[in-house]
This record gives C-alpha cells, sequence and structure tokens, in this order.
C-alpha cells in the first residue's frame, strides 16, 4: 500500500435477528465472500455497534454503507445515496434504533474533523421487519449482488480496485459471526410452533408465550447451569 492510498472502510450494519434488517450485514459477508482487497481496504460487519464505530469511521477517507433503509419505496427497492444526504435518509423514517446511532457516528466523526471524503450509502427498501429470527425476504436477498455492483462502481470512479477471489471463500470464511452465518441462521430456526416470530410487544400478549411460574427460581436455575457448564 502506498502512503497516498486512501483508507477505504466497507461496512454492513443492522441486525440479522429482524428479517430484511439484517441486508446490510448479509451484503458485506458477501463482498467479503466474493472479493479480495488491497492493504488500504477494510470489509466489516458492523453490526448494530452505533457509537463504537466511530473511529473506524474517522480513519476511513471512503465509506461505502450496507444497510437496509425506509426510503418510502416500493418493498426491495434499492437506492443508493451519496456525501451530505446520507446523515437525511438514516433519520428520516428510522426502522431501527442502529439507524440513530449511525447517525451519531456521522455527527461525532464530523464534529471531530475526521469525515470521510467520500461517503456512499446502499440502502434496499425492507418487505418484512417484523419476523424476529427471520431471514431476509427473497426480493431484499435478490439485491445483494446489485448492491454489491454499485460498491465496485463507486470503488473504482475513486481509483479503488479490488479482486474477485477466484474461488468464493466458504460459508465459515466470515467476518461476522460463526454462528449466525446464512446457512446455520436458516436452517437451524425453530418452527413456528415452537417459537413466536414477533419480538415486539406482542409477543407478551400471543398465548403461545408463557414466562415462569417462579421467575426467581427460574433465574436461579439458569445461572447454576450456566455455571456448571464452566
Amino acid at each position: 500500500m502506498t502512503s497516498d492510498a486512501p483508507a477505504v472502510l466497507v461496512l454492513g450494519i443492522g441486525n440479522l435477528l429482524w428479517a430484511d434488517e439484517g441486508f446490510g450485514v448479509r451484503a458485506v459477508e458477501e463482498f467479503h465472500r466474493h472479493y479480495e482487497t488491497p492493504d488500504n481496504v477494510r470489509v466489516m460487519d458492523g453490526g448494530t455497534q452505533g457509537v463504537y464505530l466511530v473511529q473506524h469511521i474517522r480513519d476511513a477517507d471512503i465509506l461505502i454503507v450496507f444497510d437496509a433503509v425506509d426510503y418510502g419505496l416500493p418493498p426491495g427497492t434499492l437506492k443508493r445515496v451519496e456525501g451530505s444526504e446520507v446523515p437525511k435518509f438514516l433519520g428520516a423514517k428510522k426502522i431501527s434504533l442502529h439507524q440513530t446511532g449511525f447517525q451519531e457516528v456521522l455527527a461525532m466523526s464530523e464534529m471531530l474533523g475526521d469525515y470521510p471524503d467520500h461517503l456512499l450509502l446502499i440502502g434496499v427498501q425492507p418487505v418484512e421487519l417484523e419476523d424476529y429470527g427471520g431471514s431476509l425476504r427473497p426480493a431484499v436477498k435478490a439485491q445483494i449482488g446489485p448492491s454489491i455492483d454499485l460498491a465496485l462502481s463507486f470503488l473504482k470512479e475513486h481509483g479503488v480496485s479490488v479482486s474477485p477471489r477466484s474461488r468464493p471463500l466458504g460459508e465459515d470464511d466470515t467476518i461476522a459471526s460463526l454462528e449466525m452465518t446464512l446457512g446455520r441462521y436458516e436452517t437451524g430456526r425453530p418452527d413456528e410452533t415452537q417459537a413466536v416470530r414477533h419480538g415486539d410487544s406482542r409477543v407478551i400478549a400471543d398465548d403461545r408465550w408463557r414466562g415462569p411460574e417462579d421467575f426467581e427460581a427460574e433465574m436461579e436455575r439458569l445461572v447454576n447451569t450456566t455455571a456448571g457448564s464452566t
């Protein structure tokens, strides 16, 4: 890497547990699996880390963000937003708490004088969010490839070259959590009769959900079980 090479961060953010909210993470996973990058390019699963990402953003001259974004467009629509417009789209219609956190990250970076010179948001309009433990819907999953193409074009515009791998990495060669790889996540999900799909406040009203009769006894049992396994 030459000393004048720009520092590039290709970042995926989102929550894998909320169906299409996991788009950003799945997109950056696929980017990593299919492309080799030079030393000045970092590919990162940012998850829902929010303000903990601030130093990574401060270090970046070029920032590409994959995310699920409520643009008010038809479900499954892919849209790119660039430069100063990015914070507006992350905050106009928030679909999760991580977007508020990422807005703050950008604001903090700017306040500290280390805002990226070039910023690109690649977002997809979610089809479904209210499905706790669900995976990407087909219309959203189909946009992973096109979203990566947008990222590659943006990098090329700014003189940054990445190379296709001769063979894509295996699913276990992931930049994200090994336990949350797409294959394990989709095949390991309990049947709907065993696990309520909606993780919001309506779960409590669902007659399939029952809390422990003796909460303190249940907590003690779980603590003892955990302690016994260490």
